[in-house]
């Protein structure tokens, strides 16, 4: 069956050209997208859905989660509002509820948190491990992780469980934990930070993950400057997220990893991802995604969805966030948000080796997951911000929205 959607009044490709297409149209066939162009050239279709002067984007691409996790850390977050600073310790409390729950209980949250997120427009996402820390607890997480997630990510280095040994943990964390996990895994990733881990343990986790065959991902630069931009450059990681203290060299490095890229026709970078509802909750300095792009930075925005310091999946909201607060234009922070994400996932171009599409895009041979706005144009969702503009949502060709 083909799908005809007409009658869209700004449609935003954010494929390699970057299009913003007036009275224009697409035509879906299975999952695919197979035509977009003017309205009026549109070919006939057995479907005819009529978007009524509304605006078309790709369907948010959500880089950045943790996604599977028990409790909340309401108290602390009070506490943060109240003055105190925020520090990783806070993982622990999610780590012991997480632990406490089954894994019937875990896919249930996180079926549900999905289930929200695809509401807000979100049709590709990633979601890492990281409340487990045990090599049984991160094996189980994993394996339910894998069923609700687009992609998942590895993150047993999140934090040294309370009473362990630095090192041992480490130890673990790149023998037997690496091992039961790396099966259900895509990605690897460390939390290279004050309070978590040091420039040597966090090399020492990543370069045993890239041994193993996953690719890498790091948290970097949130709480001061350290070696998380410097590492995930060296070490050819996909993205570094968080980025909110960055010295001249950090993005020089950032900068200079995309040099050959040229449109995609060279290899790819290391993403810098911006994680802004994050930054208001923990009262960071935001993340320069100007100072970014204004360098020749790929940039990405993501929910960093978690329950201590970004509760929340709104991709509307972080995506409103980036234009009004961090000095990004509209259609700079829907590409972050979309193809931005989706490059920082290596899933921006054609079929990868496990047949999947290109995602957070709208062009011919993409998968077909697309975010209808209740609104003439993406300069809404500044414009009105905070309002529910979502009005449909297709994901892989099938309205679920």
């Amino acid at each position: 069956m083909s799908l005809l959607i007409t009658n869209i009044a700004e449609l935003m490709t954010q494929d390699g050209e970057h299009r913003v297409l007036k009275n224009a149209a697409v035509v879906v066939e299975g999952e695919r997208i197979a035509w977009i162009g003017q309205a009026d050239d549109a070919p006939a279709a057995d479907e005819v859905y009529d978007a009524e002067g509304r605006a078309l984007l790709p369907g948010w691409v959500d880089s950045h989660t943790h996604l599977v996790f028990a409790g909340d850390r309401t108290a602390e977050f009070e506490a943060r509002m109240a003055g105190e600073s925020y520090s990783a310790g806070g993982i622990g409390v999610t780590m012991n509820a997480t632990r406490a729950a089954s894994d019937e209980e875990l896919l249930d949250l996180a079926r549900a948190r999905r289930a929200e997120a695809l509401r807000g427009g979100t049709t590709y996402l990633e979601a890492k491990t990281g409340y487990g820390l045990s090599t049984e607890h991160e094996e189980a997480l994993a394996r339910v992780t894998a069923q609700v997630a687009d992609e998942v990510t590895f993150l047993g280095a999140h934090l040294v469980p309370k009473g362990a040994e630095p090192d041992a943990y480490v130890d673990e964390v790149v023998g037997p934990m690496l091992t039961a996990v790396s099966p259900h895994a895509r990605w690897a990733d460390v939390f290279c930070e004050r309070g978590a881990f040091d420039e040597a343990q966090s090399r020492r986790v990543l370069e045993a993950c890239a041994a193993a065959g996953l690719g890498l991902r790091v948290h970097g630069n949130q709480l001061g400057p350290g070696a998380g931009v410097r590492l995930a450059v060296e070490l050819g990681a996909a993205s570094v997220d968080h980025v909110n203290h960055l010295e001249d060299s950090d993005v020089t490095a950032l900068a200079d990893s995309w040099a050959a890229y040229d449109g995609g026709r060279g290899p790819r970078g290391t993403v810098a991802t911006c994680l802004p509802a994050c930054d208001l909750s923990t009262r960071e300095p935001l993340a320069p995604g100007r100072r970014l792009l204004d360098a020749g930075v790929q940039v990405a925005i993501a929910s960093n969805l978690n329950p201590g310091t970004s509760y929340t999946s709104a991709m509307n909201y972080c995506v409103t966030t980036a234009v009004l607060q961090m000095g990004l234009s509209v259609h700079e922070a829907v590409r972050a948000a979309t193809f931005g994400g989706a490059l920082a996932l290596h899933r921006e171009v054609g079929e990868d080796v496990d047949g999947r599409r290109a995602v957070g895009s709208i062009a011919v041979g993409h998968r077909a997951d697309l975010h209808l706005l209740n609104a003439p144009s993406a300069t809404h969702l500044a414009y009105r911000p905070g309002m529910p503009l979502t009005h449909a949502v297709w994901q892989a060709g099938v309205q679920v929205v």
